[in-house]
């Protein structure tokens, strides 16, 4: 099996901290970013953001304005919460496990050291940089309990819309999928869909934001689909993604097509224009309906619930 090679970035102010991190994790498996500036951190993920695979942060007076930053920014990765073995007793490992979620990221220092709360978002891993503590194994813990976050409003920023959780986490979660999985060979991850995200099970509201999201990107690739300038493929991503996650048919992809085409066609009347182009829009339904084929060919089988 392929050595996975994980990309961190770390905000740390502690040198000991640093140190201990580098030593952790100092193997061909790690390519390793410290920044000790917020703005620094801020400005190198957003450079890149698909380029780094988890964060791993300090906690530190800074660390609440920071954590904003990354939400203002939408950033959403998966995490790790350290702090130096000095601070062991006011914070427990817990074997990594994940703890209690709250609303709304924690600005009390006192509170995060405390272990009691969420932080950053529900799938952190929390824990103190002592010797006998295993960093390689929080990171493999960071990474599969994000895998399986879901776009809640407990699981997300509170100031990102739902469009937004679904959108940022789950391009985050394919991502990551992609490489450890299928470029890497790492075999602990795999798509998990929450089924309450699924059309059929939302609320009228959220479903008829969910349909409008999906109009309006299919719209964009509509519009874009002939162009040479090759952005029409990350639309098609975009809405084969939101569509997956939400567990939409192929049905209902060619009802979205034909809405749209029936409008065309009216606003091609009304100018006195013939209609015969919009048969080349086939092309758009196939390819669309391809990649979303594709996408559920490739999921793993959940298991029953």
């Amino acid at each position: 099996m392929v050595t996975p090679t994980l990309t961190i970035c770390i905000f740390a102010l502690d040198t000991d901290l640093i140190h201990q991190v580098r030593a952790a994790l100092d193997n061909d498996r790690f390519a390793l970013t410290v920044c000790q500036s917020p703005t620094e951190f801020i400005e190198t993920l957003s450079s890149d953001w698909s380029h780094f695979d988890s964060l791993i942060l300090e906690v530190h007076d800074d660390l609440p304005d920071l954590v904003c930053n990354l939400h203002r920014a939408k950033l959403l990765l998966p995490a790790i919460i350290v702090t130096p073995s000095c601070d062991r007793k006011s914070l427990q490992a817990q074997d990594f496990a994940p703890k209690d979620c709250i609303k709304s990221p924690v600005t009390d220092r006192a509170a995060i050291l405390s272990g009691q709360s969420h932080f950053y978002h529900q799938a952190e891993v929390t824990l103190n940089l002592a010797p006998e503590i295993n960093l390689e194994d929080a990171v493999t813990q960071a990474l599969d309990q994000f895998l399986q976050l879901s776009p809640s409003d407990k699981a997300s920023p509170p100031s990102f819309s739902s469009s937004q959780k679904i959108t940022l986490l789950e391009e985050k979660q394919r991502l990551l999928t992609e490489k450890l999985k299928e470029r890497l060979g790492y075999l602990g991850v795999y798509y998990k869909r929450n089924s309450q995200r699924f059309l059929r099970n939302l609320s009228a509201p959220e479903a008829i934001d969910l349909i409008e999201q999906l109009q309006v990107l299919y719209q964009d690739i509509v519009l874009q689909y002939f162009d040479k300038g090759g952005e029409v493929n990350q639309a098609i991503d975009e809405f084969v993604y939101l569509a997956f996650f939400a567990d939409i048919s192929v049905t209902r992809v060619v009802e979205l097509h034909m809405n749209l085409m029936d409008q065309f066609s009216k606003q091609l009347q009304l100018e006195g224009r013939s209609e015969e182009i919009l048969l080349d829009y086939r092309l758009t339904l196939i390819d669309v309906i391809a990649h979303l084929c594709e996408m559920y060919r490739r999921s793993i089988p959940r298991k029953p619930e």
